[in-house]
């Protein structure tokens, strides 16, 4: 049964506090028997809820046979046992929920140990209700005693593993950055949004990939890039990245940030939105608490409104269209709008390369080879005194390949455009997925 608690002050309506619980409870693999709101003017201590509401959960939960409650915040680990005792059935926080859903999906080995660090981390403070019914005697000379309890144990096991993880992870964290270095030379692009917002359907749209597609929360959490011809003389690395939540565990946001990081180094954020959900702009905000927590905002952002074959009501989509004039409406499913999205990134590609004139020898192909591969060679003169070549070209290149050219000009700078300004999302209580 799922339980969705909602502050006095707090305009979220009933229906959409219980809808994104359902999915992550059904994405876990719960079957829902069904919810419950409840208002509460302030937290209790001990419950989170109180006494009376506390009776009255353990009621609903019989009448439905229901064997967990599934609570829509994050809970003490003192209320989780509290409640436990107080409805005699397993009780389930939010934070809880995501970590098995990360778990249940994780396939990389990268993303394996983010998630069991974090769920070590969640657990740790935990452990108190789970082993003070087992102790252990040490034997030995020098050794005699009550000794020690199996918590203190199991402990130093937890803290040993956690800093075995954080090693490994160090290790992966490293190896990705080298792999973020060397792809610097090429213009990147990265996909954010919330999750179950379309992004790997609109990548495999895009580049021709075949990046796991499922309608369910996080069936994307490793970092998947592929190399998108956005046409026959550019090229761009497309990147997809995990989805973002309300609320997202903090265990969760340390122990995924070198994922999240892709998006910071990225040439261009493509912010994909579900414009069909009823909560798509509560969506955005929540997404751009997490690109300034990640040292995003300066980096340009076209929105892409996604899923506009499913969409209902257009007056939301024209007020979006109207806050965000760099964007595209979309729907990645039936290929509508993606020519929208490939002639802008066109257009930022274009704008960040320079137009050259150099002078090279007749015999000299390599340098051909280059300029025609990661630019485009416009045209082409040769004499006893060798080639005359007009290019252009990826402005970070010009300096690379002076040393090959006897005389080197250039025609047209790269044009440099301030980042579109982003709305300044609205602080919320939950205001975000990382705080909390």
């Amino acid at each position: 049964m799922l339980v969705a608690i909602l502050r006095q002050k707090e305009e979220r309506h009933a229906s959409d506090a219980l809808e994104e619980l359902a999915r992550l409870a059904k994405t876990a693999g719960a079957v829902v028997t069904g919810g419950v709101v409840r208002r509460i003017r302030r937290v209790h201590p001990g419950l989170y809820v109180g006494k009376g509401k506390a009776d009255e959960l353990r009621r609903q939960a019989r009448s439905r046979n229901a064997d967990v409650l599934i609570f829509d915040t994050n809970l003490s680990p003192a209320q989780v046992r509290n409640l436990e005792e107080a409805t005699e059935v397993k009780v389930i926080d939010r934070s809880e929920l995501i970590l098995d859903i990360f778990a249940t999906h994780a396939r990389t080995k990268q993303a394996k140990i983010q998630v069991e660090l974090a769920q070590l981390e969640y657990t740790l403070p935990r452990l108190t209700r789970m082993w003070t019914h087992l102790s252990r005697m040490e034997g030995g000379i020098g050794m005699r005693g009550p000794g020690e309890k199996q918590l203190e144990t199991d402990r130093r096991a937890v803290n040993k593993r956690l800093r075995d993880l954080k090693r490994q992870l160090k290790q992966i964290e490293k190896r990705k950055k080298n792999e973020a270095g060397s792809r610097k030379e090429e213009f990147t692009v990265c996909l954010v949004g919330y999750t179950n917002a379309g992004k790997s359907t609109l990548m495999n749209a895009l580049t021709g990939s075949d990046v796991l597609v499922q309608d369910k929360l996080f069936s994307t959490l490793d970092t998947r890039t592929r190399t998108w011809l956005v046409d026959k003389h550019m090229k761009a690395l497309l990147s997809d990245t995990v989805g973002f939540i309300r609320r997202l565990p903090h265990h969760l946001v340390a122990s995924f940030h070198a994922t999240l990081e892709e998006a910071s180094q990225a040439n261009l954020l493509l912010h994909v939105v579900d414009i069909s959900h009823a909560e798509c702009v509560e969506q955005i905000e929540s997404v751009n608490i997490v690109l300034r927590k990640i040292n995003c905002v300066n980096t340009p952002t076209m929105m892409i409104f996604n899923k506009v074959d499913a969409l209902r009501d257009r007056g939301v989509l024209d007020f979006l269209r109207a806050e965000n004039p760099d964007h595209a409406v979309t729907s990645a499913t039936n290929g509508v709008g993606l020519d929208a999205v490939r002639n802008r990134v066109a257009e930022m590609i274009e704008a960040s390369r320079a137009e050259v004139e150099l002078v090279c020898k007749t015999t000299d192909g390599r340098l051909r080879a280059f300029l025609s591969a990661r630019g485009e060679v416009l045209e082409e003169q040769y004499d006893y005194d060798g080639a005359t070549l007009r290019a252009v070209l990826p402005a970070r290149y010009i300096e690379k390949i002076r040393p090959l050219c006897r005389d080197l000009q250039v025609l047209r700078k790269p044009v440099v455009k301030d980042p579109p300004t982003q709305p300044e999302p609205m602080m919320s209580d939950d205001e975000g997925l990382f705080d909390q």
